[in-house]
Order: C-alpha cells, then sequence, then structure tokens
C-alpha cells in the first residue's frame, strides 16, 4: 500500500521530476483562489469566512497521493505563496477520504543509486512544510503511510479522521525511513512505539496514534477538514506575528535542552514587549473589549 499503483490517466511519464517555476510574484489574484489552482498534482485555495486559511489538498486520488518530485515541488511554491499572503493566517495539508498519502512514489526511486542520493541531497527540499512560519495543519483522512507520515509530522497539528492509519513501512521495502520519520516520530510517540512502527513496519489507527501523543483531536471523516479549519480561523483570529513567536518557541521544546529551551522561551517573550499586538491584547483585556490586532 506504500507504493504508488500505475501512473494515472493523463499522467506522463517521469513527469514527477518536473519542477513547478515559483511565479515572479507571490500574490496572485483573489479569483485564482476562489476557483482553484491549475497545478497538476494538488489544488489549493483560500477556505473560511474571511478566506483566510490556505488549503493545499493532493490530487493523486488513483496513486493514493503518492509523493512524486513534481507533488511536492508545487507543494513548496503553495506554501511560499501562502506564506507571503499578508491575509492568509494558517494553512491546511489534506488528502481525500481514502488517502492523505500513501508514502513516497516508490518507482521514483527504485533505480537511485547512493551517489545520486548524496550528491542531489535527495528529499531535502520536503522539509520546506517544517520551516514555513505560519502554522500548518495536517487533516489527515486513510492512508499516511511512509513519507505521507512524514508529512502529516513536519506539520504543526495533526486532526485525524476516524478512519486514519499511520505508519512508516519502509523497512519493508529494505530500507528506512529519510525524511524525518524516525526522528519525529520517536519525539511524538517515545522511544518504543516508534521502534516498534520503524522495525515492524506496523500501522496505528487514528485512536492509537492519539492515545500516543502523534494526533491531537480525531474528527468524523466528513467533518475533518471544516474541523482543521475552523481550528485554522481561531489561529488567525490572533496576531500573525506573535503566532509565529509562539510556533519558534514550542519548536525550540524539539530542538534544545530544557534550560536552553527556557531560555529561547524567556528572550522570545520579552520580544512581543516590542510589539503593537502585545500592548493591543493587555490594553484591550483591561477594558473588556476584543483585543483589534494589526499583525505589527
Amino acid at each position: 500500500m506504500w507504493e504508488r499503483p500505475e501512473p494515472e490517466g493523463g499522467e506522463k511519464p517521469g513527469c514527477c521530476a518536473g519542477k513547478e517555476e515559483l511565479p515572479e510574484h507571490l500574490s496572485w489574484p483573489s479569483a485564482w483562489w476562489q476557483k482553484g489552482s491549475q497545478f497538476q498534482y494538488i489544488m489549493v485555495q483560500k477556505k473560511g469566512t474571511k478566506q483566510n486559511i490556505g488549503v493545499i489538498q493532493l490530487n493523486r486520488p488513483k496513486a493514493l497521493n503518492a509523493l512524486c518530485d513534481g507533488l511536492m515541488n508545487e507543494m513548496k511554491v503553495a506554501l511560499d505563496l501562502f506564506e507571503n499572503d499578508p491575509q492568509v493566517g494558517a494553512i491546511v495539508i489534506t488528502g481525500n477520504e481514502k488517502a492523505f498519502a500513501a508514502g513516497a512514489d516508490i518507482k521514483e526511486m527504485q533505480n537511485s543509486t547512493f551517489q545520486e542520493c548524496y550528491r542531489s541531497n535527495f528529499l531535502a527540499g520536503w522539509n520546506r512544510v517544517s520551516t514555513v512560519r505560519k502554522p500548518v495543519i495536517a487533516a489527515v483522512n486513510g492512508y499516511a503511510l511512509g513519507g505521507g507520515c512524514e508529512l502529516a509530522m513536519m506539520c504543526d497539528i495533526i486532526y485525524a479522521g476516524e478512519k486514519a492509519q499511520f505508519g512508516q513501512p519502509e523497512i519493508l521495502l529494505g530500507t528506512i525511513p529519510g525524511s524525518g520519520g524516525t526522528q519525529r516520530l520517536t519525539r511524538a510517540v517515545g522511544k518504543s512505539l516508534a521502534m516498534e512502527m520503524v522495525l515492524t513496519g506496523d500501522r496505528i489507527s487514528a485512536q492509537e496514534a492519539k492515545e500516543a501523543g502523534l494526533v491531537s483531536k480525531i474528527f468524523p471523516v466528513e467533518k475533518l477538514l471544516e474541523e482543521a479549519i475552523s481550528c485554522g480561523e481561531k489561529i488567525a483570529g490572533n496576531s500573525k506575528l506573535v503566532v509565529a513567536i509562539a510556533k519558534e518557541a514550542v519548536n525550540a521544546a524539539f530542538e534544545t535542552t530544557l534550560s536552553e529551551g527556557n531560555k529561547t522561551e524567556k528572550r522570545l517573550f520579552y520580544a512581543t514587549f516590542a510589539t503593537d499586538d502585545r500592548k493591543e491584547g493587555m490594553t484591550a483585556f483591561v477594558e473588556k473589549r476584543k483585543a483589534n490586532f494589526k499583525d505589527h
């Protein structure tokens, strides 16, 4: 289930290796967002009552949303667009009801050599998801296996549908996770469960993932995307500047010692006192009114 099926209808041989060029201007007309993107492997729109949530939907249904180079390059373009759009306060990445992403495109990498992988820094570009400064929410229905599980873990929050399945089955293909699977999974669920999943290739259900701390919340399949967008809207209602600062502080917990993490938190906490939004937020609280953040 981790390897994609035969190419979809209309998909040209080798097309996944092509790169999507970043548009000259990182802001496109609002009408474009309403219609959805013209990308080949993803659909991109703005959602929410204020159109302030960027939604990236993986769109290779016949391949169970296998992550080919073309898809990941388009993903980077879409993330850059949303990152540079001042209206967008959060981003949701999702798939379809059957699969979030069933893994990397095995046929693309089947004949790769060590030299080619090392020289090209293979898969390094996938990390763009984890370096976006705006919050990213994964809305996972169906399979999130291999690279799909890694993609979900690069996001800041994971919401899962009731039938979601998570796994790192690379061991069954004679290799290991190559885009953070052994590292992020261990930090999320602990050594024992991570070892079991990585060494056996076994999957865990949405409920097991929630109990282990991998998933934040579980929803009915048909409500998942709606709930992820709702979460994004709550986040987008806060100061975008301070949200980015808060995200940096939480992420520091995974990169440093407790002592260094506390120092980072203090430094970033103090930094909020240089913002107009911190002043507005505290003033609004004292005056018993809703804060009017300006992202400054």
